[in-house]
């Protein structure tokens, strides 16, 4: 699943080439793609005449800001994608949503396994009364209030694993397995530790290294394993420095010794058994 810097970076895409552009309509390929409150029938003659004024991030979800004071709210789940491409071009195989564009262009939602969801949100109906998921997310990672003293108060509460209690978007938004298992090892820390068990010492590092490993994560323009690709159908380049993820029997890039997988709550967790304790 894309997970913070994989949809920030096709955010910035999306602000980069359709913010000011005018949107001709749509059409859906895929009823269940599009979630409620529009039917189809009303997607195309809706869109007709908005403009999209900006995009905004809240965890994994994609929020533009409509120039008719509502808003197109998009999450990508397992396998979604999105593409900006020229309206004569073929259909991919996947193809769920199309959103037309001025000047023969659109915006393609592809989502093989059809776990994706695109809302719009009528002018003036709060966003997060359609977007429900959007009320159940902890602060983002740049946000002043995410700090090392919230971070404690959250995990002092749980006997959760730290792997677990950091995939919970309720107490950050937009981390995922991937980078879990990074900041677990960048800050020196065992997957499997229990959350509330770690001290403030412990605490302010995770907190310094999800800022660090994200921060170098959409550098990179975020990690393509299998589905990642940015706007234009470029892949991320992250994956190349990961430095445990998916990285299994091969050696550590510090040490040496071999990296381990265990599964925690169903989810695989990298770690290098040498440099965390």
């Amino acid at each position: 699943m894309p997970e913070l810097p994989e949809v920030e970076t096709v955010r910035r895409g999306l602000q980069s080439q359709t913010t000011g552009r005018t949107l001709e309509g749509g059409e859906v390929l895929l009823k269940r793609s599009l979630a409620y409150p529009l039917s189809v029938e009303q997607f195309s003659p809706w869109l007709a005449g908005d403009g999209i004024q900006a995009w905004q991030r809240r965890g994994k979800y994609l929020l533009a800001q409509l120039a008719s004071g509502g808003w197109l709210g998009v999450h990508l789940r397992m396998t979604g994608q999105l593409f900006w491409v020229q309206r004569t071009e073929p259909l991919e195989k996947h193809t769920r949503i199309r959103l037309f564009f001025d000047q023969g262009q659109e915006l393609r939602f592809v989502d093989s396994r059809t776990f994706g969801q695109v809302w719009l949100v009528p002018p003036g109906v709060p966003r997060e009364s359609i977007i429900t998921g959007l009320t159940r997310l902890g602060p983002e990672p740049f946000d002043p209030e995410f700090t090392p003293a919230y971070l404690q108060s959250r995990l002092q509460k749980t006997q959760r694993t730290i792997k677990a209690a950091l995939l919970d978007q309720g107490i950050v938004a937009g981390l995922g397995n991937i980078y879990v298992d990074e900041v677990c090892f960048a800050s020196g820390v065992r997957p499997e530790a229990i959350a509330a068990h770690l001290t403030l010492v412990q605490i302010t590092k995770i907190h310094g290294q999800i800022l660090a490993v994200l921060e170098e994560a959409i550098a990179h323009g975020g990690t393509t394993f299998s589905d990642f690709l940015n706007l234009l159908g470029v892949p991320g380049n992250y994956g190349d420095r990961a430095q445990v993820y998916g990285r299994r029997g091969q050696p550590c890039r510090v040490c040496g010794t071999a990296i381990e997988r265990i599964k925690i709550t169903g989810r695989s967790s990298h770690f290098c058994p040498q440099c965390q304790i």
